[in-house]
């Protein structure tokens, strides 16, 4: 990027802000747009700012970070969020992540991690676990290996469809799929699309996600 990196901070703690802001300005790359205290407020300077980045606060006054960065997502912003907090479950950074957060930064490793953070974020990647990750899902695949796996839902999915959802989340083509299972193309393409009618989602991605989140597939 030849240009800085824009930022827009939100956090209701005003060490964190003031903190964040002079390591920040300190260093060439980055601009710090504005400042917000409130979830509405981070809302309402997404959108009059534009920035290329938004550190979000996960527990915030008034609209929590999750709220208010589903609201972002949802009006087809296209800031990319990293979300500040001082703890975080591996269910909350799934959730998160479904909803759009590119990055995840404990608030005890921002001199260490944020910088590389937002450089990382803004060039099209992950930051998860003081890493960059580029292969979300196979990411979000060992955070579940760390957690306890619930009582597993199928969502009304045969046992056919659960196979091809676990071929999706290891990255299989239908092509691949078909292979393995005897089957034509044409046939997984129609797994497929029940699939996605049965869980809601449009993309592959969004099927794997889904499948993680949702305890679809079990952790080898």
């Amino acid at each position: 990027m030849d240009r800085p990196i824009r930022i827009v901070m939100a956090d209701d703690h005003p060490v964190v802000r003031i903190g964040a802001r002079n390591m920040l300005t300190e260093s060439p790359g980055f601009e710090v747009l504005g400042e917000a205290t409130d979830g509405d407020e981070a809302i309402t300077q997404t959108i009059e700012l534009q920035p290329d980045i938004l550190l979000l606060d996960l527990s915030m006054p008034r609209m929590p970070g999750l709220e208010a960065m589903r609201a972002i997502m949802n009006g087809s912003a296209t800031v990319k969020i990293i979300l500040l907090t001082s703890t975080i479950t591996t269910q909350q950074i799934i959730e998160a992540l479904q909803i759009g957060a590119r990055g995840i930064v404990l608030k005890d490793a921002l001199a260490n991690h944020l910088q590389m953070a937002i450089k990382t974020v803004a060039a099209g990647d992950y930051w998860i676990g003081g890493k960059r990750v580029v292969n979300l899902v196979s990411a979000l695949h060992e955070l579940m290996q760390q957690a306890a796996v619930p009582q597993r839902k199928t969502y009304g999915l045969t046992p056919r469809e659960l196979e091809v959802v676990g071929c999706i989340v290891e990255g299989c083509s239908n092509r691949d799929i078909a292979k393995q299972f005897t089957l034509s193309e044409e046939t997984v393409k129609r797994h497929l699309s029940n699939i996605f009618d049965k869980t809601g989602v449009a993309t592959r991605l969004e099927l794997a996600l889904f499948a993680i989140a949702h305890h679809l597939v079990t952790p080898q």
